[in-house]
C-alpha cells in the first residue's frame, strides 16, 4: 500500500479531479500539470486494484468505487478545511486589537500615523470603532480606548495621553475674512458651534472680548463636521490643537487672531482594570504613547 506521505497528494490530486470530472482543471486548481493528476490518480488506482474514472474521448467519470472514494476524500477534505479556518481565525482573533475611539482624533491624528504602526507590527490586525456613544469594555468588547475628559472613569486604567487647546480658524475664502484683524472681529463672523463643553464664550473671555455679542449660526454634534463645515465657508469655529493639523496644513482653514485656550479635558488612553492586556493590545498602547510624546 502508499506510504501515508504518498497516500495524501494522490488523494488530494483525485479528489479534485473528481470534483471537476476534469484533469485540467484539477491540475489548475493544484498548480500542477496535467499529466501530474492523471500520475497520481494511475497510482491511486494500481495500489487499489480498482479503476476510479472510466477515461473516454470526452474527459472522464467516475466509476461507482470512485464515487464511494470521492464522497469520503471531499467529505475528508471539508472537514480539514473547516478546522484549518478555524484555527486561521483563533490566530486572527488573537492578533487583532479592538479599539475604541473619536471620530474627529481618529480622522485627523491617528490615521495619517497608523502606517507607522502597521510597518513596525505587521502581524497585528487593528479593529477602529469610532462610535459616538461610549463604549462598555464588556467580555468580547475593545481592548483600548481613546477617551477625551478629565481622566476619572469607572472601572478603567488610564494613561494621560495628551493635552489641548482652542482657537479659531475659518476657510480663507469665508466672506469678510479680510476684515478680521484681531480677537474681537470674529465676533462679526457667522460662528460655527459643537458640543464641546467649551465654546465661543469661553474663548472670547479668554481673548479679552468682554461683552461679545456673536451668532452662533451652525451647531454640529460631532467636531469633523463642524470643522468640515468651515472649509465649506460655513463660518469660523473652534479648532482643537490636535485635529487641526490637517486642515491647516493643506489650507483649507486657516487661523485667526487670538490666544489658542487650554481645554478643560485633555486625551486619556484606557482599557479594563479588570482584564490584563495582551501582548497585542500592549504594543498598541506604547506605539500610542510613544507618539504623542513625538
Amino acid at each position: 500500500m502508499l506510504h501515508r506521505t504518498e497516500w495524501l497528494p494522490a488523494l488530494a490530486a483525485f479528489e479534485s479531479a473528481a470534483r471537476h470530472q476534469n484533469f485540467a482543471h484539477a491540475a489548475e486548481e493544484l498548480h500542477l500539470t496535467a499529466s501530474a493528476v492523471s500520475h497520481h490518480v494511475r497510482k491511486l488506482e494500481a495500489r487499489l486494484g480498482v479503476a476510479l474514472f472510466q477515461r473516454h474521448a470526452r474527459g472522464v467519470s467516475l466509476t461507482a468505487e470512485g464515487r464511494q472514494l470521492a464522497d469520503a476524500a471531499g467529505s475528508a477534505m471539508a472537514d480539514m478545511e473547516g478546522v484549518l479556518r478555524g484555527l486561521r481565525t483563533a490566530r486572527d482573533e488573537r492578533a487583532r486589537v479592538r479599539i475604541t475611539t473619536l471620530h474627529s482624533l481618529t480622522y485627523a491624528w491617528l490615521l495619517p500615523r497608523l502606517p507607522g504602526f502597521t510597518a513596525a507590527n505587521p502581524h497585528i490586525l487593528l479593529h477602529v470603532d469610532t462610535e459616538a456613544a461610549l463604549t462598555r469594555f464588556d467580555e468580547g468588547g475593545p481592548d483600548v480606548g481613546i477617551r477625551y475628559g478629565q481622566g476619572h472613569w469607572p472601572g478603567v486604567t488610564t494613561h494621560h495621553l495628551m493635552d489641548d487647546a482652542m482657537f479659531p480658524v475659518a476657510s480663507p475664502t469665508l466672506a469678510g475674512i479680510g476684515d478680521v484683524h484681531e480677537a474681537a472681529d470674529i465676533t462679526k463672523l457667522p460662528l460655527i458651534a459643537d458640543l464641546a463643553r467649551q465654546g465661543w464664550q469661553d474663548w472670547f473671555r479668554a481673548a479679552g472680548v468682554r461683552g461679545a455679542r456673536f451668532e452662533e449660526r451652525y451647531s454640529f454634534s460631532d467636531t469633523t463636521d463642524a470643522m468640515k463645515a468651515a472649509t465649506h465657508d460655513l463660518g469660523a469655529v473652534l479648532a482643537r490643537e490636535q485635529i487641526a493639523e490637517p486642515y491647516l496644513s493643506g489650507g483649507r482653514l486657516i487661523r485667526l487672531p487670538g490666544p489658542a485656550m487650554p481645554t478643560r479635558y485633555s486625551y486619556y488612553v484606557v482599557y479594563p482594570a479588570h482584564r490584563r492586556l495582551r501582548p497585542e493590545a500592549r504594543t498598541f498602547v506604547d506605539w500610542l504613547l510613544a507618539q504623542a510624546v513625538r
